[in-house]
């Protein structure tokens, strides 16, 4: 696991790829979003492929982060603090560190994850935080490992370990047509969702190719270039599944 370890005595430092000061679409309010630099997956539908490799991007310690951050403590007091990426928890001692930093300034924090890293490795920042934004890329390991390169094993570990400990959740899935977005799957889904406590509300986000750019400039095949958007029928089919188990959900 050496992408999440930090060598003994080593200042953590973290690998940041960019900083957003006004986001509205990563947890409750406006938010000041830090995406963070790394991934273990390779999600055939990714946005950021730019923020997969590890050990690049801006590197900053957690208090220069923070300074950075309280710059902007009038227009994100009633939001807070988002870390995303890349996998944050990839990094967990720097998130750890910074999501302390946050509560100590009494800012709301949320963890935007895939849920990829062994919750060995990262309770400490799961902890910390105030809301998890989870990604549920597929029920069925073996699709999950299609869409991704790892199956989903670790991400129901830390669904679960949420719910143990009443951690709020806000669960993600994307809608791909012929791939995510066809009825059994998404009725298993949503009766899996179903019994979670945890889970405030579920947000289907539909596909979309706006990162396609990106696989081009980085010479990275993109598998799904051929693969339509959801039409409005298969949105209103998805929300009628989720609307019919009482699920609060956004599409």
């Amino acid at each position: 696991m050496k992408d999440f370890e930090v060598k003994p005595g080593q200042e953590i430092q973290g690998f940041i790829h960019s900083l957003e000061s006004f986001g509205t679409v990563d947890g409750p309010g406006v938010r000041f979003v830090v995406f963070m630099q790394g991934c273990p997956l390779r999600c055939r539908y990714c946005h950021n492929p730019d923020t997969w490799a590890f050990q690049q991007g801006r590197t900053l310690t957690a208090p220069e982060l923070m300074a950075e951050i309280s710059r902007y403590r009038s227009f994100i007091q009633k939001g807070g603090v988002t870390l995303s990426g890349g996998e944050p928890l990839a990094q967990p001692e720097f998130c750890a560190e910074l999501l302390r930093l946050c509560r100590a300034e009494g800012l709301h924090t949320a963890v935007d994850t895939s849920g990829a890293v062994p919750l060995e490795h990262c309770r400490k920042a799961v902890d910390e935080a105030d809301l998890l934004l989870l990604d549920i890329k597929a029920l069925e390991p073996a699709l999950c490992k299609a869409l991704t390169g790892r199956d989903n094993t670790e991400a129901l570990n830390l669904l679960r370990y949420c719910e143990r400990g009443s951690k709020p959740v806000w669960l993600r899935h994307v809608l791909v047509p012929g791939i995510t977005l066809a009825r059994e799957g998404l009725e298993r889904l949503a009766d899996f969702i179903k019994p979670f406590t945890c889970v405030q509300k579920v947000e289907l986000l539909p596909f979309h190719k706006l990162g396609a750019y990106k696989w081009k400039a980085m010479k990275l095949p993109f598998s799904l270039a051929e693969t339509p958007e959801p039409s409005q029928e298969e949105l209103e089919l998805a929300a009628e599944i989720f609307r019919s188990r009482a699920l609060t959900f956004t599409i």
